[in-house]
């Protein structure tokens, strides 16, 4: 008979970290030595029901609270008619023209085709939001590893008929510096038109703005959408700050898988996208799924190792 003493077997796992931005399972000691004659076990310290009561308490966690605030038609009445509405795969029109930062006129269709798209809609003369809306996406944009012009394309638009290609071409300019990294410019494309090319691309996605006329301002909400290399709407994505990890997911799924790694789609498998937060939350189940396979997966090679070194009996 084998030889069980607790000894040099010791498979523990240490740190199973699940956060909204952080996707972390790490196995910090496997520790496995077998000798010519037995097969002791040291120590089997396997967290798991704790693993779970971490992973269903953070998935819960991230549920939206109830909402408490005014309702939408006791905003004040220059605020009623702006926001996005979602419009999930819908079609943006290919024919519409647009000048690019050099002038030239455009197709929107040229910049589609074989990579997912991130939309940006937002004004270059606008005082304060549609900046921080450009800060949030180039701070994101600078943590992928995917890169901009080689795995996805990034359409800037202005929804402000008065900006000018050389207004474009200065925020264009100035966001390559901040993204640093080579070949961007020919995947980041800052456009302008016309009030009817604007307004058509604006409602084909479901953005809604309106012009004040006192201050010359725009009222408008924030926010980036993902579209598919066909240019169907694919993922909103709200406010200023965009998580990278739910940008990269949104990137895999608009593209159908052909970019990405393995590991992408395990956390396709662990998170889904929820329109209502526009953000992607944790499948709870799918989760328990996963760590019931690999722990019928240690315990499989246990049994085979086990069987493994047990001696033969006599003739």
């Amino acid at each position: 008979m084998p030889d069980l003493r607790p000894s040099t077997f010791d498979l523990r796992l240490s740190t199973f970290d699940l956060r909204p931005s952080t996707f972390s399972f790490r196995l910090s000691t496997f520790d496995l030595r077998l000798s010519t004659s037995n097969f002791r076990l040291s120590t089997f310290d396997f967290r798991l029901v704790a693993v779970f009561l971490v992973m269903t308490t953070r998935a819960f966690a991230q549920m939206p609270a109830p909402q408490t605030g005014p309702a939408a038609n006791q905003l004040p009445p220059a605020l009623r008619g702006i926001g996005i509405d979602q419009k999930l795969d819908s079609q943006v029109p290919f024919d519409l023209v647009f000048r690019d930062e050099h002038g030239q006129a455009v197709r929107l269709g040229k910049y589609f085709g074989t990579k997912p798209v991130i939309l940006s809609l937002v004004y270059y003369q606008c005082p304060m939001l549609c900046s921080q809306v450009l800060n949030g996406l180039a701070s994101s944009l600078g943590v992928l590893s995917f890169d901009v012009g080689n795995q996805f394309e990034v359409i800037t638009v202005s929804f402000d008929s008065r900006d000018t290609p050389e207004s474009a071409a200065a925020k264009k300019e100035s966001y390559l510096r901040r993204y640093k990294r080579p070949g961007a410019a020919s995947g980041w494309h800052f456009l302008t038109g016309d009030e009817h090319s604007i307004q058509t691309l604006t409602h084909s996605v479901g953005f809604r703005y309106a012009f004040n006329s006192s201050s010359g301002q725009f009222a408008h909400a924030s926010g980036i959408m993902v579209l598919t290399p066909q240019g169907r709407v694919a993922r909103y994505f709200y406010g200023i700050d965009y998580a990278p990890r739910d940008l990269r997911l949104a990137l895999v799924e608009a593209s159908r898988n052909r970019i990405g790694s393995a590991v992408d789609q395990i956390l396709l498998f662990c998170y889904h996208y929820d329109p209502s937060t526009g953000k992607y939350s944790a499948l709870v189940l799918n989760m328990v799924k996963l760590g019931a396979g690999l722990m019928l997966l240690v315990l499989g090679l246990m049994f085979f190792f086990l069987r493994k070194e047990r001696p033969e009996a006599p003739a």
